[in-house]
């Protein structure tokens, strides 16, 4: 019976392998790259360092210096520019101060005014209250003198109807017309026709007439023009209803 060996697996082995250059080929380019920056710093570099510590150490000299000068040493700061005014500005400014003066004396006008207006009113009220006292005064006293010529014409009339009407009749032919009227116009009907009928025809168709006018104005608004008749002639009554 033949023995069989077993096949010995190359890719374990070819993976090892490969490690083991890539190994050796890292160690040989860190040694190269060592070596190469060794070489110029052993022949001598140029002295960088110094030369750009010396720029910074006079900037540092520099502000030192003038943080150590006095504060009267600096420059005063420059005033802000004023900005020119035109003649168009100029102009508008002086329009403007002009209406604002006009303006002003309109105002105090005004209020001299109002002050004056106030016053008149206040005077006009016044003279209203005094003219509505006056009138109040007035009317009471038209009305104290109505009522007392009205109480006289009654005790005239009421002495007239109490009389007999040929008397009455005797004393109104010769009486004025004016206080005639009044007498008539105030007596009763009843009471004034025996009155007429016993006055003298021509003076009791005159009273009559008078009696109608008189009474027509006091019903008749101003300026419309009454016409009047002729007045009828009063009724006489017969002999034996007289006296």
């Amino acid at each position: 019976m033949a023995h069989e060996f077993p096949r010995p697996r190359l890719l374990p082995a070819t993976i090892v392998v490969m490690a083991l250059l890539l190994s050796v080929k890292s160690v040989g380019l860190v040694r190269e790259a060592l070596a190469g920056e060794g070489a110029p710093q052993a022949a001598g570099a140029p002295p960088s360092m110094p030369a750009m510590a010396a720029p910074a150490a006079q900037g540092a000299n520099a502000t030192a210096s003038v943080g150590a000068q006095p504060l009267a040493a600096l420059p005063p700061a420059a005033a802000p520019a004023e900005t020119p005014v035109t003649d168009a500005e100029r102009k508008l400014l002086l329009d403007l101060r002009h209406r604002r003066a006009e303006l002003d004396a309109r105002a105090r006008e005004l209020d001299q005014r109002d002050a004056v207006m106030a016053a008149a009113e206040q005077k006009l009220s016044a003279r209203v209250v005094e003219l509505t006292a006056l009138q109040a005064k007035l009317e009471a006293l038209e009305a104290a003198r109505a009522q007392h010529d009205s109480a006289n014409w009654s005790g005239l009339v009421h002495v007239y109807e109490t009389m007999k009407p040929r008397d009455a009749a005797t004393i109104f032919d010769a009486l004025d017309m004016q206080v005639l009227l009044g007498v008539l116009d105030r007596m009763a009907e009843r009471k004034a026709a025996p009155i007429l009928a016993a006055m003298q025809p021509d003076r009791a168709r005159l009273a009559t007439q008078l009696l109608v006018e008189m009474r027509t104005r006091a019903v008749t608004p101003a300026g419309d023009k009454p016409t009047f008749a002729a007045p009828a002639s009063p009724a006489v009554p017969p002999p034996d209803q007289k006296g």
